[in-house]
């Protein structure tokens, strides 16, 4: 991409993170890139052309693939820590806001797929991995069902804690993210201890 179209399209992904797709304006872009807005609509013609040529970059992609989790250890507790410092280390508050910037009515059908790669990534990971601990003994069997709540209930432990510190900081709780992954894991692997089942 030349250098014009190149801040063009950061300067909306940067402006659609801060405020949100709605919010930003064709004006607002051409000004932080610092060119004429005839030059915007002249490289891409609408605000959504310029978003969904920055969706397709691999700059404004968190980076989350099944491989991102590959260097297990056969051992559940070491490597669900992994798995959530893993994702949290590339899922930033950026990319958070980023994400929700993304969710806009009038391009969400483009952008869904984007934003989907994510969850898609960790999800299929982790239940490969759950797979292969139970066909080594490691893991009781459990049925397919139980397996999908089970993982869907992990991801939603760590994409909670991201979307929270991306919205809030440290305003809702100052739980520092080493501790909310031991903690959390434990809870997934042990249940609530002193809880009767």
């Amino acid at each position: 991409m030349e250098d014009t179209s190149r801040k063009i399209v950061e300067a909306a992904m940067r402006l659609v993170r801060e405020k949100g797709y709605t919010a930003t304006t064709t004006k607002e872009i051409a000004q932080v890139a610092g060119v004429n807005e005839c030059t915007l609509f002249r490289k891409f013609g609408s605000k959504k052309d310029i978003v969904l040529a920055g969706v397709s970059q691999a700059a404004w992609h968190a980076n989350i693939t099944p491989e991102l989790f590959a260097d297990v250890k056969w051992e559940l507790q070491q490597d669900l820590e992994m798995f959530m410092e893993a994702y949290m280390a590339r899922m930033t508050p950026d990319f958070v806001n980023l994400s929700i910037g993304l969710r806009a009515p009038q391009l969400y059908e483009e952008t869904a797929p984007f934003i989907m790669k994510v969850p898609e990534a960790f999800i299929s990971a982790l239940t490969d991995y759950l797979q292969k601990m139970q066909e080594l003994g490691r893991l009781p069997g459990f049925g397919r069902e139980v397996l999908e709540a089970r993982v869907l209930a992990f991801f939603s432990a760590a994409f909670g804690y991201v979307f929270l510190k991306a919205s809030f900081g440290d305003k809702l709780s100052g739980v520092e993210q080493q501790a909310y992954i031991k903690s959390s894991v434990d809870m997934f692997i042990h249940g609530l201890p002193g809880i009767e089942k």
